[in-house]
């Protein structure tokens, strides 16, 4: 049987109106996260918040240590005995004990929210799925901004579904919020 554990990724207020990195639709993917969050702490499964740390302040002034865009957005804030854990990577495994953390827990599939889709949600799905883990990504719990290359600009909404098909593609089961919480 398959014992699930929720990740929530990044959702910190750099990424909100105001904040160094502002994303489209923050709010509205923190909501659908805070209601998957919600289900998770009313079934007594296993929770791991991902908070991104500044490796580099000087390069990238977002999520700079003790700053308010650094800390964790009150729509998913985490409550006591809820693990949190810091990384310098877009990979949410690399150098934290969340891989341990999922093992302790004889986790097999992971539930994945946050922020950006196109950045941490992506690497963290990938490698969950190469370290043997069913992905589910809540893809309106997600959300992601603007990009641009070699002129063009590709707009956040492209940018967040390219990378959700893409990782529907091989790695990941992508569901809405409603359709994960009425199964």
């Amino acid at each position: 049987m398959s014992k699930q554990a929720l990740i929530i990724i990044d959702v910190q207020n750099d990424y909100f109106e105001n904040g160094a990195l502002e994303l489209v639709n923050p709010i509205e993917a923190s909501l659908n996260a805070g209601k998957v969050l919600e289900y998770f702490r009313k079934n007594s499964l296993p929770i791991a918040h991902i908070q991104h740390t500044s490796a580099n302040p000087e390069a990238l002034p977002v999520f700079v240590e003790g700053t308010h865009g650094v800390e964790i957005h009150e729509n998913v804030k985490p409550i006591a005995g809820e693990n949190v854990f810091q990384k310098n990577y877009p990979n949410s495994f690399r150098e934290t004990g969340l891989g341990e953390y999922l093992k302790e827990n004889d986790i097999t599939e992971v539930v994945i929210t946050g922020m950006m889709t196109h950045m941490c949600v992506d690497a963290t799905t990938r490698a969950a799925f190469d370290f043997g883990y069913k992905c589910k990504v809540i893809g309106d719990a997600c959300a992601s901004r603007d990009l641009e290359i070699n002129g063009k600009t590709i707009r956040a909404n492209d940018v967040h579904h390219a990378f959700l098909a893409a990782l529907e593609f091989f790695y990941a089961e992508i569901k809405s919020t409603e359709e994960f919480l009425s199964v």
